[in-house]
Formats: structure tokens, C-alpha cells, sequence
């Protein structure tokens, strides 16, 4: 064999071996996970010759598969669709990327490895396949509560039990009804669908976990003192100048307090007057002397960097890094570049609530096969310890104070001690605010955290604020969870 032939005969040979090796790849140890992929076409159309597993509010099901004569075994059909739209997504012959019909669809599809067996049962049986259903944390009490309190305005409610993760609540406006998705034409789907991408509203965003977030104004201030308490250099009654207004380190800018208050009118205010009457100076001053690296290590135990799955994927909260001593002390109450999701709102208020353990989110109570077998049962997790016990018992203090004598006055209850913080957050000159409220109750014995967010000022452009329109929102959200 001569060298020219024996080159061509040794490349033939190891483009052989590369093809050979990229489809064992493929075929094998990428199959179960094409396979559990819901974009993946040819299981998407094998799924309709399954009936889809349901998903399950307290034993009710909100997502079913119905038999129908046609191409066609089953048509996925959605009780109450809007009103759960959020945690839900939709299944259709189009592929969807969102909600628990994508993200759990190897499971209610029964092509899980964990339903291998179902699998072949069904086919020496001759039984039409099932897949398995799905049982969700959310309360459907407290989400109806979510729904009707949130009314017409764009926003998004999160409540969630501090003391396991579990999501009580999960409501995003405006939003869709995924029975107009579900329909088995697909060219209906498609038009449907890209008239809803269109709407300007957009609908199709689960506001309360992902899309651009929002800047959380003061409910950032619970992060700052956090990170202040826990840095042993600071207490609640450490005390910062508090002018009436303060022109920002090598610039033009000028801040004020919310509503150019002055903030108890003292020379000082303390951590805790700061907090409970929200001065954005002190704040500001208190965020220059801790600096950034020291807020965002704190931050990081509270979530924020990290894409939270409930399991539907959440849009990482970010508290980036400053380019200046003025931005940093505007980052420091929640303005400049900090975004966040009314999510990660809530497991700031949750891990405070809880003594400072974080438990991780998930609106998945268990997973059911079809003989109601157990295939996965929710056992809480804890995503971190965010805080000392000592110092979330301060800011349980410090929260408690801002309801009860504070600028968070919109979310008290009768006879139940409220702990929170309120937000008014700006987007820019002349652009409508952005309005808060996240906190817990009751503050003693916490059974539910939360976090409310309405963006567009609540139709108020410059003049609604997080404590009249958004923390009455929550306060009667906490309602239904004292009163269940």
C-alpha cells in the first residue's frame, strides 16, 4: 500500500469511528434526554396517542385529557385555564416552552425512565399508555385570593409557606387562557399564539418568575440591612446623616427620600428608622460604607444570580456590579441597575421569616403514576442559610415596624402582627413607577411569605406608591392564608 492510499485509508477509517461515536452518543446516552425534550416533534405527536397525565390543585384537576375521535386520541382541556395559565403553560401540537406542561411533559407524557415499566405493561397488556399526574403545592383558595386581589393591574403575586418552599400562589397579569392554545389545529395555534406574542401587554410572560424584572426600590433595603446586621459593624440603631437631600460622589445627581419626606426631620436616622420610614440618604450612605462586594455576597444567599427552578425556570435576579461610588449608593435602595422577579421578592421574605434559612421553591407536591404509585414526593430543601437566626429575628422587628408604624401602613391586619417592606421603584424620567410590597405574617409564627410587584404605576403613572396599591394586595392575600 503506498503512502497516498494509506493517508486516505486511515482518514476513511477515523471519520468512521468519529460517526460511529457521535451516534452512539446520540442513540444512547442522549436519548432519555431528547426523548423528555417537549420540542422534540416526534414524541410531542406520540403524546397525543397517550392520556396525558393531569395536574392537581388539592385533588382537583386543573389540566385533563379528554378522548376525542379524529387524528388525534386526546385534546388536553384546562379548568379555570387563566387562573393557573401561569404554573400550567399549555400542550398543543405546536411545541411549547413553558410552564409544567414543558418542563414535567416526561412525566405526564409517561416517557420518564421512571415509567419504563408502565410502558411495557401497556404493551404486552394492550392497554392505551397513561401518564402520570402531577400534584401541585399551590392553594387553590389563596390563588383565587392572588387573582382577585391583583384585579386589572399588570403585575404578579408569589406566596409562598416560609418553612418549606412550598409556592401557596403563583399569579401573573395579564395573561392567557390556554384552552385557545390547546386546540388541535395548528395553524389555529399558530395564529393564536403570534397574536398573543404580539399583544404588548405580553401576556405570554410569567411576570411573577421571569421576563426583563423589575427595579425593587426599597423592598432592596432588606437586603442592604441584612448585609449590614451580618457584617458585625453595623446595628439596628447604627446612625447615618440624613439631610434632606444629598448630591451623589462626582455627580450632578441629587437624591431624596421617598416623596422628598425628610425622614422623622432628625440631623441622623438610624438603620431602623430608616428602614421603617424607607430614607433612601441613610440608605444610600449605608450601602457607600458596606460596598458592593459586601451587599452582593449577601445577595447571593438570598438567590439573586441564580435561575431558581420550581422547576419552570426562573429569570435570574441581579444585583450587578457598580461602576461608580454614585451608583453603588444608588444600588443600595434598590435603584441604578438591580432587577429583580417578585420570586426572588419573596425568598428574601420567606428566609427572613423562617430564621434565616432559605428553603427552595417549588409549586410540585408530588408526581403519581397511573396504578397511584408514588414515582416523587416533595421533601422540602434548603437553598441556603441566608442570614444568622440573630439577625433575621432583628429584621422580623424592623419589618414589624414598618407596618405597624411605618410606611408599609397598607398591609395591617387586625389583631396579626405584619412584618414588610413596600417598594416605589422609578424606571426613568417620566416613566410610570414600579410598586412593591413583600413581608410575612403572622410575624411570630410566619405561615406565608410574599411578594407583590405592579408595574405602570398601577395606572398612575408618577403618582401610586408600593404602600397604597400594592400592599393591600398582599395584605388580602395574607388574609385568605390566616383564614383558611
Amino acid at each position: 500500500m503506498n503512502k497516498e492510499l494509506r493517508r486516505v485509508s486511515v482518514l476513511v477509517v477515523m471519520m468512521f469511528l468519529a460517526l460511529f461515536a457521535s451516534s452512539t452518543i446520540i442513540q444512547v446516552f442522549q436519548q432519555p434526554n431528547l426523548a423528555a425534550d417537549g420540542r422534540n416533534a416526534r414524541v410531542l405527536y406520540k403524546s397525543f396517542k397517550t392520556q396525558r397525565g393531569e395536574i392537581l390543585v388539592d385533588g382537583e384537576a386543573i389540566a385533563t385529557s379528554v378522548k376525542i375521535d379524529g387524528r388525534y386520541n386526546y385534546q388536553r382541556v384546562y379548568s379555570n385555564g387563566p387562573l393557573y395559565s401561569t404554573v400550567t403553560g399549555f400542550f398543543t401540537v405546536l411545541p411549547s416552552t413553558g410552564g409544567l406542561e414543558s418542563n414535567l411533559n416526561s412525566y405526564l407524557s409517561g416517557n420518564s425512565n421512571a415509567q419504563f415499566l408502565d410502558r411495557l405493561n401497556s404493551i404486552l397488556t394492550g392497554q392505551d399508555p397513561q401518564g402520570s399526574s402531577v400534584e401541585l403545592t399551590i392553594d387553590p383558595v389563596i390563588q383565587q385570593a392572588a387573582w382577585d386581589a391583583l384585579g386589572d393591574y399588570t403585575g404578579a403575586v408569589v406566596a409562598i409557606d416560609p418553612k418549606t418552599g412550598a409556592i401557596l400562589a403563583l399569579v401573573s397579569k395579564p395573561t392567557y387562557d390556554p384552552n385557545s392554545l390547546a386546540v388541535l389545529d395548528g395553524t389555529q395555534v399558530e395564529k393564536t399564539y403570534n397574536a398573543l406574542d404580539a399583544d404588548t401587554g405580553t401576556p405570554l410572560i410569567d411576570r411573577a418568575i421571569e421576563g426583563n424584572l423589575n427595579p425593587p426600590g426599597s423592598t432592596f433595603k432588606l437586603v442592604v440591612a441584612s448585609a449590614a446586621l451580618e457584617s458585625g459593624q453595623f446595628t439596628a440603631d447604627s446612625e447615618f446623616p440624613n439631610p434632606p437631600a444629598l448630591q451623589l460622589p462626582q455627580s450632578d445627581s441629587v437624591i431624596h427620600n421617598s416623596g422628598e419626606s425628610d425622614c422623622g426631620g432628625e440631623l441622623t436616622a438610624s438603620i431602623a428608622t430608616a428602614l421603617r420610614l424607607s430614607c433612601n440618604i441613610p440608605f444610600a450612605q449605608l450601602g457607600a460604607a458596606l460596598g458592593y462586594q459586601t451587599i452582593a455576597n449577601q445577595a447571593a444567599k438570598f438567590g439573586f444570580g441564580s435561575s431558581v427552578h420550581i422547576p419552570m425556570a426562573s429569570t435570574p435576579s441581579v444585583y450587578p456590579q457598580t461602576a461608580s461610588e454614585a451608583e453603588q449608593m444608588l444600588s443600595s435602595f434598590g435603584q441604578a441597575n438591580v432587577r429583580v422577579s417578585p420570586l426572588q421578592m419573596a425568598m428574601v421574605s420567606a428566609a427572613l421569616a423562617n430564621g434565616g434559612t432559605l428553603m427552595a421553591p417549588t409549586v410540585v407536591e408530588g408526581i403519581v403514576a397511573p396504578d397511584l404509585n408514588p414515582i416523587q414526593s416533595f421533601q422540602p430543601q434548603i437553598f441556603s442559610q441566608a442570614v444568622s437566626p440573630a439577625t433575621a429575628a432583628t429584621m422580623r422587628d424592623l419589618m414589624v415596624a414598618d407596618v405597624a408604624s411605618g410606611v408599609a401602613s397598607g398591609a395591617r391586619i387586625s389583631g396579626v402582627d405584619v412584618a414588610g417592606k413596600t417598594g416605589t421603584a422609578e424606571n426613568g424620567p417620566g416613566q410610570p413607577y414600579t410598586l412593591w410590597f413583600t413581608g410575612f405574617a403572622p410575624a411570630n409564627d410566619p405561615q406565608v411569605a410574599i411578594a407583590v410587584v405592579i408595574e405602570d404605576g398601577g395606572g398612575r403613572g408618577q403618582s401610586g406608591f408600593g404602600n397604597s396599591l400594592a400592599a393591600p394586595v398582599a395584605k388580602k392575600v395574607m388574609e385568605a392564608v390566616l383564614n383558611r
